[in-house]
C-alpha cells in the first residue's frame, strides 16, 4: 500500500512540476526581392483569440513554369539581435521534394508547414504558392517533441531562389517558452 502512495505522490509532483513548452507565433515578414517574377498577394499573422494564431501567406507568381528553385533555410534565435542558430541549409527545391529525406534538416524544416501547404511537389510549378492557417499546433509539436530546443526567441527565415537569383524572403518570428 505505501508503495502505491509512494508512486501516485511521485505522479503527481511530476504533473505539479512539469513544465509545458509553448510556440507563439510573434511576427511575419514577406517580401518580394523582384517584383517582376513574384509578389505576396498577402502574408499575415492572424490572432483568432488569446491562445489561437495562425500564419497565412499567398505569393503569385508571374513567370510559369518554374523548374529550378532553390531554397535557404536559416534558423537564428535572439541574442543582442539576431544571431545564426544551429541551422543554415540550401537545398535545390526540386531535387528536395522528389526525395524529401534526403536533407534530414530541410525534411525537419518543411514538416512545420507542408500539410497546409500546396508546395507538396516536385517541380514545375504552374501556380501560385500558399500557406493557408499554419497554426502553433504541428510547430510546437516538432519543437518539442521531434527535436527538442531551448527556450528564447527565434527567427525562422528562408530565402527563396529560382533559376539562381534571390526571388523572395519570408521570416517568420516566434517565442518558445
Amino acid at each position: 500500500m505505501s508503495r502505491i502512495l509512494y508512486i501516485l505522490a511521485a505522479g503527481i509532483i511530476y504533473l505539479v512540476i512539469e513544465v509545458h513548452s509553448l510556440v507563439e507565433f510573434t511576427n511575419i515578414k514577406c517580401q518580394s526581392v523582384d517584383k517582376n517574377f513574384s509578389d505576396f498577394e498577402y502574408c499575415h499573422l492572424k490572432s483568432v483569440n488569446r491562445t489561437y494564431k495562425y500564419i497565412s501567406l499567398k505569393v503569385n507568381l508571374f513567370k510559369i513554369p518554374v523548374s529550378k528553385v532553390k531554397v535557404n533555410i536559416e534558423l537564428l534565435k535572439r541574442f543582442n539581435g539576431y544571431k545564426p542558430f544551429l541551422y543554415n541549409v540550401t537545398v535545390d527545391g526540386c531535387q528536395f521534394l522528389k526525395k524529401p529525406k534526403s536533407s534530414p534538416v530541410a525534411f525537419y524544416f518543411y514538416n512545420f508547414f507542408k500539410n497546409v501547404s500546396n508546395i507538396n511537389h516536385s517541380c514545375p510549378y504552374n501556380h501560385d504558392l500558399m500557406v493557408d492557417k499554419l497554426s502553433t499546433q504541428h510547430v510546437n509539436y516538432q519543437f518539442t517533441k521531434v527535436l527538442p530546443f531551448p527556450e528564447g526567441d527565434y527567427m525562422y527565415k528562408m530565402n527563396w531562389m529560382a533559376y539562381g537569383i534571390n526571388r523572395a524572403v519570408v521570416e517568420v518570428y516566434f517565442s518558445f517558452s
